[in-house]
């Protein structure tokens, strides 16, 4: 007992240790704010807001297996009236309506692509304002799109116009990239990519969105903060099936369909099936925020991983769904079918799972982990689409360093942060020929458009409509500065 107890003792001694170091290390690391404002010439964010109106205007829905390539050659025409230098100066190149512009630099070493998409989802449900009016209205410009990424498109777009008007001449080739395919993972941006293989191009650096200046990025860490994502994580869409013997629902069988399915669903749904890590980036994240959690409780916490990361790693999903997403795979169900009747039990019925893997248990461990356990309940499962995680940038690296430079340049008072992207984008084809593809769109995403994207309302505070413009502009420059 005696032991037990001295062996306790020194267990004790050494957490409070752990503990004080931790309060000391805290207490030495100095607090800081997010002190960004947006202050930006109202005049040219107006001016910046009727391009992005105009390109709203032109309605640009893609559908999952349609190509309507017409529809997006007439946005092309747009794109041409708002930027005409653009369209005078660089090389163009229409893949089926995907848009690839080619600024040739005077070397070819370090060539730099800037790309979003053309194509946007349905709107669908009552508008405040018209989703395709493009309305210029208290201090917005509304509309599918307005967020969800014409604004990217239409910044790299009006970079490169001013540039051109200077009489700007780079050092490095600029390829300005836009797929009509984005929205459904469809075959635009890799016959973009193809093209740009057969040409011999390697890309030393892709910019994306997917990321962006994020306000209260987590709660308790108050103001913005520019979120880089640095890779995606997998995807799959995948249907379990149930199968019976149909018959009358008054004499219902034990262990039906619906039932085994529901059972199923209900394990798949406690989250105790997919392993939770912190991967390096989502650590280098948190300690980046640190300093500027507004409670000491958090600063302790986030500025402490070494201490207290398993800790956290166990409370993220609890705390906020996206914070939980960058710690494990996920597993969302979304469509359900079952009988034509309600009073017919159904010789079939069926879930739908949307997935979305990370690194440490990846594609082919997630859909198996799944298997096993629909097998449990007599399911069978069939893999409609699926991809794994993205390589990574190296956030210790030259081209991610030149890109936190150009946002702390653009940005003043600006934290630039990794993080990793829980959606999908065009940016994954990418690294088939680049080592270094980064999310960022440089805007301002508040509550109100996080919301809005891919919801009512869409929307953007076109006062962030000059900082994304510079942020291209300096990127460009930047990139030559150090070729």
């Amino acid at each position: 007992m005696k032991i037990i107890l001295t062996g306790l003792g020194i267990v004790l001694v050494c957490i409070g240790a752990a503990l004080m170091a931790a309060l000391i290390r805290t207490l030495l690391i100095p607090v800081k704010h997010s002190r960004y404002k947006l202050e930006s010439d109202e005049e040219e964010a107006l001016a910046l807001a009727r391009k992005l109106s105009a390109m709203i205007q032109c309605e640009t829905v893609s559908h999952a297996g349609e190509h309507d390539v017409p529809k997006f050659r007439k946005f092309h025409e747009v794109l041409a009236k708002l930027f005409p230098l653009v369209f005078e100066k660089l090389e163009k190149t229409d893949i089926d309506g995907n848009l690839l512009m080619y600024w040739k630099g005077k070397k070819h070493d370090k060539p730099l692509v800037l790309m979003s998409h053309q194509d946007v989802v349905p709107a669908e449900g009552k508008w405040t304002h018209a989703p395709f009016s493009g309305d210029i209205a208290d201090g917005k410009v509304w509309g599918r799109g307005a967020s969800d990424t014409k604004c990217s498109v239409m910044g790299f777009y009006e970079a490169v116009e001013e540039l051109l008007k200077e009489g700007y001449e780079p050092e490095e080739d600029v390829y300005l990239s836009s797929s009509c395919t984005e929205e459904w993972a469809g075959d635009g941006c890799p016959k973009i990519v193809a093209e740009l293989k057969k040409r011999g191009v390697c890309p030393y650096l892709v910019v994306d969105e997917g990321g962006g200046i994020i306000t209260d990025p987590i709660a308790g860490i108050p103001g913005n903060f520019a979120m880089v994502g640095v890779f995606e994580k997998g995807k799959a869409d995948v249907k379990f099936i149930a199968k019976g013997n149909g018959g009358h629902a008054s004499a219902p069988p034990a262990h039906s369909p619906i039932v085994r399915l529901a059972a199923f669903v209900t394990e798949v749904e406690k989250g105790k099936m997919f392993r939770r890590a912190m991967p390096a980036q989502v650590q280098a994240m948190f300690e980046t925020l640190a300093p500027y959690a507004s409670s000491f409780g958090l600063r302790y916490v986030f500025e402490n991983l070494w201490l207290f990361k398993p800790l956290l790693v166990k409370l993220l999903p609890k705390i906020s769904a996206q914070a939980g997403a960058m710690v494990r795979t996920t597993a969302a169900f979304t469509q359900a079918s079952g009988s034509d009747a309600v009073n017919v039990m159904p010789e079939e019925a069926s879930v739908s799972v949307n997935m979305r893997f990370i690194p440490h248990q990846g594609m082919k461990e997630s859909l198996a982990v799944m298997e096993e356990t629909a097998k449990k309940y007599d399911l069978t499962m069939e893999v409609l689409h699926a991809n794994d995680y993205s390589k990574s940038v190296d956030i210790h690296g030259p081209a991610f360093g030149m890109v936190t430079d150009v946002i702390r340049e653009t940005f003043p008072g600006v934290a630039g942060s990794p993080y990793v992207m829980t959606g999908a984008t065009d940016a994954r084809v990418y690294e088939e020929i680049c080592d270094n593809v980064v999310r960022f769109a440089p805007v301002i995403y508040g509550p109100e458009q996080m919301r809005g994207m891919h919801g009512l309302n869409e929307n953007i505070a076109y006062s962030c409509l000059p900082g994304c413009v510079q942020f291209y502009r300096n990127l460009i420059m930047e990139n030559d500065r150090r070729s």
